[in-house]
């Protein structure tokens, strides 16, 4: 895969990534965390070098979805090592509190958290950096919107209608902070039947791609319900890894070329 470069060339923020990537949702329950999951191991499969950041400090899913419970490392230099899983780098607070114990932190060390994670781990040459974003519009985005300069972002949204307007909002958010939307990803959008391999549409069909022609955004693809995409986030074993040239999985990949693509374009 040749990858572009929308980051400077030895930026003090974000040394050694090309692309920095925030992966959103203006609401919870859509998928998000599992898009970026498997969007991220896609991209991996087709040769990128890429990391993973899971900036939902709260509800951290990474560990889970990617079966990895290791604590960091530090290097000599002082600097966090990300976790490698499955060709991934990747961070989370999963990884250093403990389980089940609940993240207890008002707005300004959110904050601190954010920038840790993004300027004291040593990333290493990335080709790009997904970074998932917890649900809205709150402290964590605007914090990152203020210390990296970041690639772009894509919102992750389902086919119903009360999903799909909170989409607007998000899209609003980010031109507010001067981050370019690079597309919009529809999840949860059909559901592929095992039997006859026919795609029927649960909640209605065509809203994502006339929102993403309404904000001038593309449509990065549309991605299945799935209970094998579940399961797979569930156990720690994703189905991007179990079985890549599942159809699910394979949608995926369609994804993250189009992602590549979008990219693409801002050079």
């Amino acid at each position: 895969m040749s990858f572009p470069r929308t980051l400077p060339a030895g930026g003090d923020t974000l040394p050694g990534v090309a692309n920095a990537v925030a992966v959103a949702s203006a609401k919870g329950g859509v998928g998000k965390s599992t898009v970026a999951v498997n969007l991220a191991l896609a991209l991996a499969a087709d040769g990128a070098r890429v990391g993973l950041m899971d900036a939902d400090i709260y509800g951290p899913s990474l560990p889970l979805m990617l079966g990895v419970r290791d604590a960091p490392e530090m290097d000599g230099e002082g600097r966090i090592q990300p976790v490698q899983v499955h060709g991934l780098s990747t961070m989370s607070m999963g990884f250093l509190a403990e389980e089940d114990s609940p993240v207890i932190w008002r707005g300004p060390l959110l904050g601190q958290a954010t920038q840790q994670f993004l300027q004291q781990v040593n990333w290493g040459e990335l080709d790009i950096l997904l970074i998932d974003l917890p649900p809205g519009t709150g402290d964590i985005q605007l914090t990152l919107s203020q210390i990296v300069a970041l690639s772009g972002a894509v919102i992750v949204t389902t086919p119903q209608s009360v999903a799909l307007e909170d989409v607007e909002r998000g899209i609003a958010m980010f031109d507010k902070v001067e981050i370019e939307t690079l597309g919009i990803i529809e999840n949860m959008c059909y559901y592929l039947c095992p039997h006859c391999d026919e795609r029927h549409m649960l909640f209605g069909e065509g809203g994502g791609e006339s929102l993403a022609q309404r904000a001038g955004v593309d449509l990065l693809g549309q991605l299945p319900q799935d209970d094998r995409l579940r399961a797979a986030g569930d156990t720690g074993k994703p189905l991007m890894v179990t079985d890549p040239t599942a159809p699910q999985s394979q949608a995926f990949s369609e994804v993250g070329r189009a992602l590549v693509r979008a990219l693409s374009e801002l050079t």
